[in-house]
């Protein structure tokens, strides 16, 4: 009988899916294991990608279900955003109709891949029975004052017609579509993310399970500083400006106040400056904001004298405010005092408009190449009483004077900025607010929920804000007076959904919570997290922001949402990342037709290690598919004597000769080297060549006997259980041609003996300060602790080593053991 792989892979998958076999229920008897990788959005189709992010996911989730844990493995999609919206456009459809149809597509794709959901937790962050809880949480953030409506100059794709979080202006272009982004002054929505700035930062540390690489993205991103604020006078202004520093020690070394264009001072300017000077500015300003992060930070830097002045907090002497391109309003306070001798941009900046530079710290070496700034630690100088002193002693000396004084405040910084959450796009969460006359800015109430997205809207390309335009929905009524009302026309950041979708996942059938706190007091935190390191900076630092927040209202045990993190490679073809664009897409679906889902999983989880970029292979596909073929060969081949040999398995203790022994040995080193590979080293590459081993060894087995035949047994078995995780449809079958009655799915992972391991024996050299004092046999297969245990403790040993110290033991295992002594 050939290997049918089309038929056996509906079988199994038609019988799982009847059967509910991977239905999960809380159950505080049973140790827990959440498994979850990030949820697609609904784009058409799966891509590589894809497959190889949802293969490591269910071959994990299907090995702890085997180590005997009650197994959560859900999956949904990511629905809203702007692609769709695009798309819609495009293809003259509606948005809904695209994604839902998108969304049921590629759910038969991923079931026919076999992978182990439990899909009666299916969530789609488009349908209101999930929006509705997005807008809940919205509400208990404006409740505690954590979303809030200000004015700010944002990010702004006018490909997109769209306002961007910080995140996602990626070296100055926008992350979807690559447009440069301007700097545009709007009211917005915004999360107060910084008010957990320093819980992000510090807890990082407590991340142990996340990729180092991920872990300091994090720590760069939120961006710690320590430091003083203070204000600077600007009496023509009636106002102060407020800037921060992490060297007070050069207070006395400003010459010049730079200001953001956006900054809000700069429209009071305007107005108080004469007609001429106030022109200058607004144009100035203009210019500006239009020009890309990446010019205002690294390129020509601009600058304009406002006319006005502000005063050295430190020695009172006027200095002139200027505006400067190189200043942003996305970090710090949107202004800089400007100490040129000691920051090499505003010595450029000082340099290119004959501002004076002042030096106050001196090196204590060398002195410094005079076209740079220097910024190293030194001596202090031309800075009254505290001349002389070294810089390190200078900063806390001189910020306790200043706080004394009055005049600045010691303060811990972060780079990290509020989180804007308005998107002026139709395809999204509307958020839940309404405007009205009399009473301002009014929540919807709770029992309002959820504010539905109107599904009766014509879009256009250019983008904007459809919604404002949609009068029937827009208008309402106030619900504290009555009024007439007008609803908030923007729409939450699709990020907002994913920020909490694990959460849901607990409990997606609730109506009436937007989680059961027993679910997630059970479930929670996720135990292993699977996905791209793109998204360190802005998806996992929002998901982390959201459970720290339902954790101070009370809500979670746990006050971060994910133990462990794997990154995984990207699947590279022709030596560039799959991509529609580039022409190299391999679609999974004609792979799965050729070859079936077991081939096309084996391939992907062998042909690299999960962290690494795969390239693809048709003949590593077609390797892979020869290695099943030999499986199957293996069971079929010799079903009569593996089937009537009997279930029983033979000890050690009863095996006559030595090939027996080493065959016995292979068993149970593939059990002991997989078991490690998957739940360890998470390296399943590697275990995947355990078992092409330990076909070879079956092959090469030729059973004489019932004792032999048993041996064979137990090693197709183990082969069976332990190929099940990445090849569940082939195993199962060949589990149930062995006559066996339970499923694999159930059936525990084999445990390795201890004794089948030792039961080959070797010799070890055993050398003291290099030279061979001893030759022992001693069980093939020990662990370095094991074995040195057992040499250090040995007559032989212990007799050289009377009087002496062992400072030092390097070991090879199964070869050779060096004793340093002295």
């Amino acid at each position: 009988m050939a290997y049918d792989f089309k038929e056996i892979e509906r079988k199994w998958q038609a019988k799982w899916d009847k059967e509910n076999t991977f239905y999960a229920e809380t159950d505080e008897s049973k140790p827990k294991f959440y498994c979850l990788e990030m949820f697609p959005y609904p784009s058409g189709a799966l891509h590589m990608g894809h497959v190889r992010n949802y293969s490591m996911g269910d071959m994990l989730a299907r090995f702890t279900r085997k180590k005997g844990f009650n197994v959560l493995y859900p999956m949904g999609f990511d629905a809203f955003g702007l692609p769709a919206e695009n798309a819609a456009i495009k293809c003259n459809t509606h948005p809904s109709k695209w994604t839902l149809g998108n969304i049921e597509y590629m759910t038969e794709q991923l079931k026919r891949m076999g992978y182990s959901y439990d899909w009666s937790r299916r969530v789609s962050t488009c349908l209101p029975d999930y929006y509705r809880w997005n807008q809940w949480i919205f509400l208990q953030m404006y409740k505690k004052g954590l979303a809030f409506r200000k004015m700010a100059p944002v990010n702004w794709c006018g490909e997109c017609s769209t306002v961007l979080a910080n995140e996602q202006v990626h070296d100055g272009l926008c992350w979807r579509c690559d447009t440069q982004v301007i700097k545009k002054n709007l009211e917005q929505w915004f999360l107060r993310i910084t008010d957990y700035a320093e819980a992000l930062y510090d807890e990082i540390d407590n991340l142990d399970g996340w990729p180092d690489r991920v872990r300091l993205m994090q720590r760069n991103w939120i961006g710690r500083s320590t430091g003083a604020r203070l204000s600077f006078d600007a009496p023509e202004l009636d106002a102060s400006i407020e800037t921060f520093t992490t060297r007070f020690d050069t207070i006395y070394g400003v010459t010049f106040i730079a200001l953001s264009p956006e900054h809000e001072l700069v429209q009071e300017m305007i107005k108080r400056a004469p007609p001429e000077k106030s022109s200058e500015i607004a144009q100035f300003a203009r210019k500006c904001s239009a020009q890309s992060s990446i010019e205002r930070a690294g390129g020509d830097k601009l600058g304009l004298d406002t006319g006005f002045s502000g005063v050295n907090p430190a020695s009172g002497e006027l200095i002139p405010i200027w505006l400067a391109n190189y200043v942003l309003m996305d970090y710090g306070t949107g202004a800089i005092m400007g100490v040129p001798a000691h920051d090499q941009r505003d010595l450029e900046f000082c340099r290119k408009y004959n501002i004076p530079v002042v030096i106050v710290v001196n090196p204590e070496g060398d002195i410094p190449d005079g076209d740079k700034a220097f910024a190293d630690d030194g001596i202090v100088c031309n800075s009254r009483m505290f001349n002389a002193m070294r810089t390190q002693d200078a900063i806390p000396a001189m910020t306790k004077w200043g706080e004394e004084m009055g005049i600045c405040k010691a303060e811990v910084n972060f780079r990290l900025r509020d989180w804007l959450v308005s998107r002026q796009r139709y395809w999204g969460t509307p958020i839940p607010i309404v405007y009205c006359g009399k009473c301002g800015i009014v929540p919807v109430p709770e029992d309002q929920l959820p504010v539905e997205l109107p599904l009766d809207i014509q879009l256009a390309a250019g983008g904007g804000t459809p919604l404002s335009t949609a009068e029937n929905w827009i208008n309402t009524t106030c619900p504290a007076c009555g009024s007439h009302a007008r609803r908030e026309s923007d729409t939450l950041d699709r990020f907002f959904c994913s920020s909490w979708y694990f959460l849901r996942f607990c409990s997606p059938r609730r109506s009436d919570v937007v989680f059961d706190t027993r679910d997630t007091g059970y479930w929670m935190a996720v135990d292993q997290y699977i996905g791209g390191i793109e998204h360190a900076c802005m998806h996992l630092i929002y998901a982390r922001f959201f459970t720290k927040f339902l954790k101070s209202v009370g809500m979670l045990r746990v006050s971060e949402p994910f133990n462990n993190l794997l990154t995984q490679g990207m699947v590279i073809k022709d030596g560039a990342k799959m991509s529609k664009s580039l022409g190299n897409v391999v679609d999974p679906t004609e792979i799965v037709n050729r070859f079936g889902a077991d081939t096309v999983r084996l391939f992907i989880l062998f042909a690299a290690p999960p962290q690494n970029d795969l390239d693809w292979s048709e003949q590593g596909v077609e390797g892979a598919h020869r290695f099943l073929n030999r499986v199957w060969r293996a069971v079929e081949e010799n079903l009569d004597g593996l089937v009537s040999c009997g279930t029983d398995i033979v000890p050690v203790s009863e095996l006559k000769n030595s090939l027996q022994k080493d065959f016995k040995r292979k068993i149970h080193a593939t059990v002991f080297d997989v078991t490690r590979d998957i739940w360890e080293e998470k390296q399943f590459n590697t275990a995947v060549a355990r078992m092409m081993e330990l076909i070879n060894a079956i092959y090469a087995f030729k059973p004489a006997g019932s004792a032999d035949w048993k041996l064979m047994r137990e090693a197709v078995c183990v082969l069976l259980n332990c190929l099940f995780p990445f090849c569940p449809h082939i195993t199962s079958e060949l589990w149930q041609m062995l006559g066996n009655t339970t499923q694999l799915d159930t059936e525990p992972m084999p445990e390795y003996d201890r004794a089948a391991l030792e039961a080959e024996e070797t010799t070890i050299v055993v050398q003291i300060n290099g030279k061979v004092r001893a030759k022992l046999t001693l069980p093939t297969g020990l662990e370095k602790s094991e074995l040195e245990k057992r040499i250090m403790e040995h007559p032989q040993v212990t007799a050289r080593m009377e009087g002496k110290e062992a400072v030092k033991v390097i070991s090879v295992p199964d070869k050779l053991v060096n004793i340093v002594v002295r």
